[in-house]
């Protein structure tokens, strides 16, 4: 009796660690189906475009945000007309996407995730009405700066891979992502960073 229970247990234990193994190799396996070793130039200029991409469709949810917590009317306006130019970028790139016979989606971009939650977590900081509108700013700024560099880079891998008219559409959004942050950065040094510094001085 003794020996037959000893054997359904080493059988049990033994057939615990056969399915453990089965599980991480079937695991393995899929991970290797489904993630694409990028190899080329061509790969990561790919992989840049779902990058930009994922951050457009978050910047899309991210403005109206921004647009609702901004009190100065001319910021407002900024930020809804951006939101509209946003849009219109994220569509391009699908058309890009569609030229080049691949799925925009696949990759979360971690960098604009990461500059969203900075932008809501000074908005959760509940500053006066003034440095609200400054730091909105600052904030949106950061944004387009990487979205400039985004952009600058995948253009570069366009023209190198022979690709001038996915350049070319590539160039309208960058010149658009340049006019926002220099739209911001009027804003910011004629008259709201210059309200943010009365506030200080009334106090």
């Amino acid at each position: 009796m003794f020996f037959w229970v000893n054997q359904l247990i080493f059988e049990a234990i033994f057939s615990s660690y056969i399915l453990l193994y089965l599980e991480k190799k079937i695991c393995r396996t899929l991970l290797t189906i489904n993630s694409k070793k990028m190899k080329t130039l061509k790969d990561l200029f790919e992989h840049q475009l779902k990058d930009l991409y994922n951050a457009e469709g978050q910047l899309i949810k991210a403005l109206p945000k921004m647009a609702k917590k901004a009190t100065d009317s001319k910021l407002k306006k900024a930020f809804e007309d951006h939101l509209e130019e946003t849009k219109e970028q994220k569509k391009r790139i699908e058309e890009i996407c569609d030229e080049l016979g691949i799925k925009p989606s696949g990759e979360t971009c971690k960098a604009m995730e990461g500059l969203i939650k900075e932008a809501e977590a000074f908005i959760e900081e509940n500053p006066d009405e003034d440095v609200l509108n400054a730091g909105l700013i600052a904030e949106a700024q950061r944004i387009e700066h990487y979205e400039i560099s985004g952009y600058g880079t995948a253009i570069r891998y366009a023209k190198e891979l022979g690709m001038d008219k996915i350049a070319k559409k590539l160039v309208k959004t960058l010149d658009e992502e340049y006019h926002a942050d220099e739209l911001l950065n009027d804003m910011a040094e004629k008259r709201l960073n210059k309200k943010a510094i009365s506030q200080e001085q009334d106090k």
